[in-house]
């Protein structure tokens, strides 16, 4: 067991927090990405379709937003569900099936349920008075949908989990490390998001939840991310030595789609390459740039989660006051979007991280860490 290979050769040229045993990158990369989830949200309410899914709509709209916009949309909830994926192999080193099972259960599968009673009807109650309708009990998974599907991608997928975890020098593993060793081979990871989008070929590529396309894109991210960190430093030097070209790739694909579909009839098969692109991307710089300790991480990883949970009801209710004021279009998203981080981290401080009680309902831990 002493032999050494090229790659572990070449991970001398990375620097050294980049092989730290903890991934602060993933961390990080999970907050920003649940922190995007939030923004997103709230730039709902200013586009002229948002009334179509449930969000209170302002008079005027900011369209111009949806540049950017539908630049993340591909991406947003892919990267959750890789970085989910991630997380259950660095759970897995320490844990055995029955205490990931609990664990998960705890932390996803109880503030999914709680939130669907007793969450989300106060952000349906606030949609219909904002739309004038007769107000009335509506549970339901809205924005907590994902975390549904991740419970249910660990039922699903823990045989073979564990038996990665059990044989992790079996002969797949060992071909994927070959394959993402060759020049750009990581690249090849986007064939199974390819051949999902050609399947199942949703009317609209990026309609993920609740919907057929949504659970078996997220199964394959979720997956992915997995093998990906199952492979180890093979993948983490592969990863940063093609984040360069994916990110260059992705932004071609990305003003394709602007400049010549105009965001309108884009086969979904080149949406799906685009957005493995930028999640490789992402990985890749956030392999080389976030992967280090920081008070701040410390502080929003533990609090992103709780936030975006109850980030829904404050903004609906948030809604009800700002959209109506006769303000510009602009003004009202900034106060809408500083109101909503602000309302929720104030609950977020002065409740639901306080009280033992409440913390496992939105997903924390009993006691603080």
């Amino acid at each position: 067991m002493s032999n050494v290979s090229l790659t572990d050769l070449h991970l001398t040229t990375l620097p050294e927090a980049t092989l730290s045993p903890h991934r602060y990158d993933i961390d990080w990369l999970r907050t920003l990405a649940l922190g995007l989830l939030i923004v997103y949200h709230v730039v709902m309410s200013f586009q002229p379709w948002g009334y179509l899914f449930g969000f209170p709509q302002n008079e005027q709209s900011l369209v111009n937003l949806w540049i950017p916009m539908a630049l993340i949309n591909v991406w947003r909830i892919p990267i959750l569900f890789a970085i989910s994926g991630m997380g259950v192999w660095f759970a897995l080193k320490r844990r055995s099936w029955q205490q990931l099972l609990q664990d998960r259960a705890l932390r996803i599968l109880l503030p999914f349920g709680f939130g669907i009673f007793f969450i989300n009807p106060i952000v349906a109650y606030a949609a219909m008075i904002y739309y004038d309708t007769d107000p009335y009990y509506l549970p339901g998974q809205f924005h907590l949908w994902f975390l549904g599907n991740i419970f249910v991608y660990v039922l699903l997928l823990l045989p073979l989990l564990m038996a990665i975890k059990k044989w992790p020098d079996n002969a797949v593993l060992g071909w994927l490390r070959r394959l993402v060793q060759l020049p750009g081979g990581i690249l090849l990871f986007a064939l199974p998001l390819m051949v999902e989008a050609w399947l199942v070929n949703p009317a609209d590529f990026v309609t993920y939840a609740e919907t057929a396309h949504g659970f078996w894109l997220g199964l394959i991210c979720f997956l992915t991310g997995f093998l990906f960190v199952s492979l180890q430093n093979t993948f983490w030097h592969a990863l940063t030595e093609v984040r360069a070209l994916a990110a260059a790739f992705a932004l071609i694909m990305y003003l394709v789609r602007l400049f010549h579909f105009q965001f309108q009839g884009v086969p979904n098969g080149l949406i799906a390459l685009e957005s493995m692109l930028w999640m490789l991307a992402i990985l890749g710089f956030g392999a080389i740039y976030l992967n280090r300790p920081s008070r701040a991480l410390g502080y929003l990883s533990t609090a992103v989660y709780p936030v975006y949970i109850v980030h829904m009801p404050v903004q609906f209710l948030l809604a009800l006051v700002i959209l109506p004021l006769p303000l510009g279009a602009a003004f009202k998203l900034l106060l809408l979007l500083a109101g909503t981080l602000g309302g929720s981290l104030l609950l977020y401080e002065i409740l639901l991280k306080r009280i033992r009680w409440i913390r496992p309902l939105f997903g924390m831990k009993t006691t603080p860490r």
